[in-house]
């Protein structure tokens, strides 16, 4: 399996770097606004290099017989559906009431493959939701695709949080002796990897919604299979996407009290804050990459509702810091 490994590491990577170099000749401008993070015209959309590349290595894995075919159809063709809306919101625009529908047909169709969620693991403990898993399965995949769009607003933090996420749950798969499950994790890793050679500061081109929802997407699916599957719960998945889970839970919530519109755009996150302070979009993104290797740690080494309590709280000192030097 280290053969393998390597191959799909190497391979994403190295395609997903020739992709977003094509994508950066024929990419849209996002043009500075008063909410934006950055400050000439860059082009957007190169998270297709990740898409594609991901969707090439997972069914390449279930040809071979190395990806779960049902993995493989509930992330290709949901993944698909909401790459196309998001390559469709970065050339243009697309309604809300529309991205939501076509969020909650993805999740729902990748449900549908994965069996639903019929069983969900907190520590020694458990449930057996029913019907309501399913429930709680598509507003979790919902929440995760808007996660990664909140999150994606400097230059290389989503595709670092991805590079974590991945890198991470392939490490705790093939810490449970699941390692030749191990393929998708660390595609959507490579595929990151690859892009930030563009991504990172200063960056080339930008992600998009065509990237950052598909992240989202993607490793909500992958999150619910491993649960299904007896891999690594959705607990420690929680734990290794916690810094964009707090941040952006937490910043929606605050917002929400205060009457805003959710569905404008703001620089209130957290990250968003540390770049009015002073610190570099390169200086932020390598915190939050630090972070996550605490994660992953945490994740391996402690029972899952220890690691998501020390999760929580890192994250949330950190928060907590930055309120300290930018309040909201």
């Amino acid at each position: 399996m280290t053969v393998t490994t390597l191959v799909s590491l190497c391979c994403s990577a190295g395609l997903a770097w020739l992709l977003t170099m094509w994508v950066l000749r024929r990419a849209p401008l996002d043009h500075p606004t008063t909410r934006s993070s950055h400050s000439q015209p860059t082009p957007r959309g190169g998270g297709l290099a990740i898409v594609v590349t991901t969707l090439l290595g997972t069914a390449a894995g279930a040809v071979l017989g190395v990806v779960d075919q049902p993995l493989a159809w509930a992330l290709s063709g949901g993944g698909l559906l909401i790459a196309a809306v998001g390559w469709w919101d970065d050339h243009g625009g697309v309604r809300a009431r529309l991205r939501l529908g076509a969020h909650l047909l993805a999740a729902g169709w990748a449900l549908w493959w994965l069996g639903g969620l019929p069983t969900v693991r907190l520590g020694l403990l458990q449930l057996e939701p029913g019907m309501a898993g399913s429930l709680l399965g598509v507003a979790g995949i919902v929440w995760s695709i808007n996660l990664f769009n909140f999150m994606d607003g400097i230059d290389g933090i989503a595709g670092g949080e991805a590079l974590c996420v991945g890198a991470g749950g392939a490490f705790l798969l093939a810490l449970r002796g699941m390692a030749g499950d191990t393929v998708v994790p660390l595609v959507l890793a490579g595929a990151s990897l690859g892009f930030l050679g563009w991504n990172w500061p200063r960056a080339l081109i930008f992600m998009g919604d065509v990237g950052s929802g598909f992240l989202g997407f993607a490793f909500a699916v992958v999150a619910i299979w491993s649960e299904d599957r007896g891999g690594p719960s959705l607990i420690l998945w929680a734990v290794l996407a916690m810094v964009f889970v707090l941040d952006a839970t937490v910043t929606l919530l605050r917002r929400a009290l205060r009457r805003e519109r959710l569905t404008e755009g703001h620089r209130h996150h957290a990250y968003q804050r540390l770049v009015q302070a002073g610190w570099s979009h390169r200086a932020v993104s390598a915190t939050v990459i630090g972070l996550n290797l605490a994660l992953i740690a945490a994740a391996a080494l402690l029972p899952p509702l220890a690691a998501l309590g020390l999760a929580a709280v890192l994250c949330a000192i950190a928060y907590l810091l930055v309120e300290r030097l930018r309040p909201m």
